[in-house]
């Protein structure tokens, strides 16, 4: 029984890390989504993002095609490192029901 709980602590230490990286990349991306809005014929963009209960937006005028596709491979990011960000808590979770909780890592 020892050499499983050892597994058990291991691993809940292993996804806590992961928990650790995958938060630190996201806040290395940019904050929001880009929004591209057309005014009299000309499209401009705007960064779009949540301030509390708010929607803000911030004009960002007009874009290069490679500042475009930043944001769009930073919202791919975003979106990947959130779901493995959701799948290690539920790990965690698992980790440390299995553990009994009684034993701190």
């Amino acid at each position: 029984m020892g050499a499983i709980k050892g597994i058990l602590k291991e691993e809940l230490k292993n996804s806590l890390q992961m928990k650790r990286d995958y938060e630190r990349e996201l806040a290395k991306l940019p904050k929001g989504t880009l929004v591209q809005k057309k005014v009299k014929g000309h499209t401009y963009y705007y960064l779009e993002f949540r301030e509390g209960k708010k929607v803000k937006f911030v004009y960002k005028g007009k874009l290069s095609e490679n500042e475009i596709k930043k944001y769009q491979e930073a919202k791919k990011y975003r979106a990947k490192y959130k779901k493995l960000l959701a799948q290690t808590n539920q790990q965690i979770r698992f980790l440390r029901r299995a553990l009994r909780g009684k034993d701190t890592v």
